[in-house]
């Protein structure tokens, strides 16, 4: 759907019905003719057959007298093939849309020569070819809206391609391979011309000057391409511009107040993603209707303008990854009741959090992280009854227990991110720590904190994500942990954690199915998460499942029941003080991405079972005391030698070290005894059924920025 373009007569069209007589023997046959052409009709051909009257069919609209086609409208119905050009035959057809197929080939001129056609649509499908073929239209088509997006089309945009579209409103063509110039000459053949949608492509030069001459341009979105230079002056003319979009390119230079000024009715500015210097301009606040202001990713500085409260209507201010500095408390955001988003991450703002942003009832994602920030929390923070997703980690926050004091009240909170702060300051156990029954995901790694896992964490019904890593917690893993039985991802290194690893951890329901996590709260990513400053994530198809229990003081064996945490992307129990032997029934855990068990103590041979692991991208038992040959089958064969050091009793050809006869044992595959004692069948069940998201092996603390 586009914005602003809803001709008058497609409007209509869509409430014509056919009433009485019958479509014309052209337009039926023409019809029937386009789909005999595919070579997947998606079942149209049985259901169309049913009936003479092709007014009746499925996706087709008629006149109100019934004879004359007027509407095709099949998206998602899974054709396949070639557009054929008998749909040019249908001389009274005002809108053809076959959205979201898999059709190929090229778009038949007859289309888009078409005395009668205003809307129309193939976006989403496996169409080629180059546009210079549209070159030879009869004058004056009367066609307003074309969407081509997602398709494969390439080569440049001429004039002579388009110089006959003088009614053309809408051009989307997102998502293609097109190169060279932004097209500029729609400006001056149709007076109209309204929405240019050009993201996702290859177009390789500056910023075209003549799209200044576009007086009724209320849409430009040329994102995601490798568009340079400065954005040109004659730009600023098109004051008709309610959407700015010109994200991830390589544009530089500084955005210009007395031009901007000129833009008084742009409802969405995005330049992120660019080289982009200087300060933002105090001009911005006469951008009175401005809703999001996107200038993230770039290279801006100076403090932010107190014009910008002007801008009232402002829901959305991302102005993460720069080099902003000043005191953050001086600004005023009380004026901004509309704000929901505000993400500030990998800046240099100093000072206290503003008290100003506790007016923004609206709230709904802040992220302060990754500043030179100080202070306590304020209770004003419970104002912000809708804040969903609060992001504070890395700045100089003092006084945890009096910060999770004042968050319990905030009962949307889903998301909270505070490591790397209060540093050596003692981890809560007040059992008055209640609320957060809402929470999803907790971030308190790298604070340094002292004390044990409280016991108030064992009331995070919902908690999906637990990291508490780098701190220096010690005592034993509570076995309460297996309650939570949403917990995916608990993260714990690096602390002074003793005792057994608890038989109990082998019980998280969610680690030990291989289902994604159906209850998550799509407020979780309100905000694109980071693992740093120049790697985002907006989606996740599913959050990771992380067992990472590195670098404690852990003692005795790893436990047989591991086997049971199918759903485990990552196990890493590295440098603790484990020993006895690796369990077989860690070859249960089909899923495994990362499986790191060095520096232990552990005994015995790699067992064979382990060459299942399909999926397994890092292995390493290095630094313990196992012995005897290396599996040399599956992902074993792409191992380093690194990943065995320190075993000097190892052997195999992966350390080019020999195996005596005793240390080989039989090579009969019906000896090795796959994921326990089953039957040698049972190999096959050890492999995949499908393919699991792939992760970077993040810090879970960096990696939800």
């Amino acid at each position: 759907m586009w914005p602003f373009v809803c001709p008058t007569q497609v409007m209509l069209l869509l409430s014509l019905v056919s009433l009485a007589a019958s479509c014309t023997e052209q337009d039926r046959s023409s019809l029937l003719h386009f789909i005999s052409e595919l070579s997947h009709d998606g079942g149209l051909s049985n259901s169309w057959g049913n009936a003479s009257d092709c007014c009746k069919w499925e996706g087709i609209a008629c006149s109100s007298h019934g004879t004359t086609v007027t509407g095709v409208f099949l998206p998602s119905r899974s054709l396949q093939g070639p557009i054929s050009a008998s749909l040019g035959n249908l001389t009274g057809l005002l809108s053809l849309n076959l959205s979201n197929n898999m059709l190929s080939g090229g778009l038949p001129l007859e289309l888009l020569s078409s005395n009668s056609i205003l809307v129309l649509d193939v976006s989403f499908n496996q169409l080629n070819g180059d546009l210079h073929e549209l070159a030879s239209l009869a004058p004056s088509r009367p066609l307003q809206v074309l969407n081509i997006s997602s398709n494969l089309y390439a080569g440049q945009f001429t004039s002579t391609t388009w110089k006959e579209m003088e009614n053309l409103v809408v051009l989307s063509a997102n998502n293609n391979t097109f190169t060279g110039l932004i097209p500029t000459h729609f400006c001056n053949i149709s007076p109209s011309f309204t929405v240019l949608e050009l993201s996702y492509n290859q177009f390789n030069s500056t910023v075209s000057q003549g799209l200044g001459n576009c007086s009724a341009l209320r849409v430009l979105k040329a994102g995601n391409n490798n568009l340079r230079g400065s954005l040109p002056d004659e730009l600023f003319s098109a004051t008709s511009l309610e959407h700015l979009s010109f994200p991830n390119n390589d544009l530089s230079g500084v955005l210009d107040g007395s031009l901007i000024i000129n833009l008084r009715n742009l409802a969405t500015l995005d330049l992120g993603g660019n080289n982009l210097t200087g300060n933002i301009p105090d001009s911005i606040g006469h951008l009175k209707k401005l809703e999001e202001l996107h200038l993230d990713r770039n290279y801006m500085s100076g403090e932010l303008p107190s014009s910008l409260g002007s801008c009232t209507n402002l829901i959305t201010m991302d102005l993460k990854v720069n080099n902003f500095s000043g005191e953050l408390a001086k600004f005023d955001f009380s004026t901004l009741h509309n704000l929901e988003n505000v993400d500030l991450v990998y800046n240099n703002f100093n000072g206290t959090i503003p008290e100003s942003i506790y007016s923004c009832r609206n709230l709904i994602a802040l992220r302060l992280s990754a500043n030179s920030l100080h202070g306590q929390l304020s209770p004003r923070m419970g104002n912000l009854k809708s804040l969903a997703f609060l992001s504070l980690g890395v700045n100089n926050f003092t006084n945890i227990t009096n910060t999770l004091q004042i968050l319990k009240s905030n009962k949307n909170l889903s998301v909270l991110l505070i490591g790397t702060n209060f540093i050596n300051e003692t981890m809560p156990d007040d059992d008055n720590i209640d609320g957060f029954e809402n929470l999803q995901i907790l971030d308190i790694g790298g604070c340094q904190l002292s004390g044990k896992i409280p016991l108030w964490m064992s009331k995070l019904a919902n908690i999906h994500v637990l990291v508490l890593e780098s701190n220096q917690l010690s005592g034993p893993i509570p076995t309460w942990i297996s309650n939570l039985k949403y917990l995916l991802s608990l993260v714990i290194s690096n602390n002074s954690l003793t005792g057994e690893i608890p038989t109990a951890l082998m019980n998280l329901p969610m680690l030990a199915s291989e289902k994604n996590a159906d209850n998550l709260d799509p407020r979780i990513f309100q905000l694109p998460v980071y693992e740093s400053p120049s790697r985002q994530y907006r989606i996740l198809v599913t959050l990771p499942k992380i067992l990472d229990l590195s670098s404690n003081k852990l003692t005795g064996v790893i436990p047989p029941e591991i086997g049971q945490l199918k759903g485990l992307i990552s196990l890493n129990i590295s440098f603790n003080n484990l020993t006895g032997p690796l369990p077989s029934s860690i070859c249960n855990l089909t899923n495994l991405q990362v499986l790191d068990l060095s520096n232990n103590n552990l005994t015995g041979e790699v067992p064979v079972a382990l060459e299942n692991l399909h999926f397994l991208s890092t292995f390493n038992v290095s630094n313990n005391n196992l012995e005897g040959p290396i599996p040399s089958a599956g992902q074993f064969s792409t191992f380093q030698n690194s990943s065995f050091d320190g075993n000097p009793k190892l052997c195999g050809s992966i350390l080019g070290r020999r195996c005596n006869s005793a240390e080989a044992g039989p090579v009969s595959i019906v000896h090795r005894k796959p994921c326990g004692s089953k039957v040698i069948f049972a190999i096959s069940f050890c492999v995949f059924f499908g393919v699991g998201v792939l992760y970077d092996q993040m810090v879970l603390s960096t990696y939800f920025g």
